[in-house]
């Protein structure tokens, strides 16, 4: 059972990338899926979150408008499209599984994460 981070790299301000959060061993469409990241120096802070049921989608005010979290259950992957990133948008990011969608955006409960994928957005 195994959740891998991948997408990330080095992009300059205004710029776009994509991040994938393949899930191997269990079936992803079971579970919310969360995105979190954590800056240098900072706490882990929750960026975005998708429900197992109907794909509602919840974003912290930060990314609101800039990020989209989306799924392909076919693929067992979620996905968080980034764009018009920001220097403060410089963390590393990981993804979350949980059964429970608000318990995973509210309380940051989940039942598996895996290494995550640093973003690097240059001034």
């Amino acid at each position: 059972v195994q959740l891998q981070a991948s997408g990330g790299g080095l992009v300059q301000a205004g710029g776009s990338l994509r991040l994938s959060c393949a899930a191997s061993g269990f079936s992803l469409d079971r579970y919310a899926v969360g995105w979190f990241r954590q800056a240098p120096g900072k706490e882990r802070e929750r960026v975005t979150a998708i429900a197992n049921t109907d794909s509602t989608a919840y974003y912290s005010d930060s990314v609101q408008g800039r990020f989209t979290i989306s799924r392909d259950n076919a693929k067992n992957t979620v996905y968080l499209q980034m764009t018009r990133l920001k220097p403060e948008d410089t963390a590393v990011y990981y993804c979350a599984a949980g059964k429970f969608f608000l318990r995973l955006w509210q309380r940051s409960q989940y039942d598996y994460t895996g290494q995550g994928t640093l973003v690097t957005v240059s001034s």
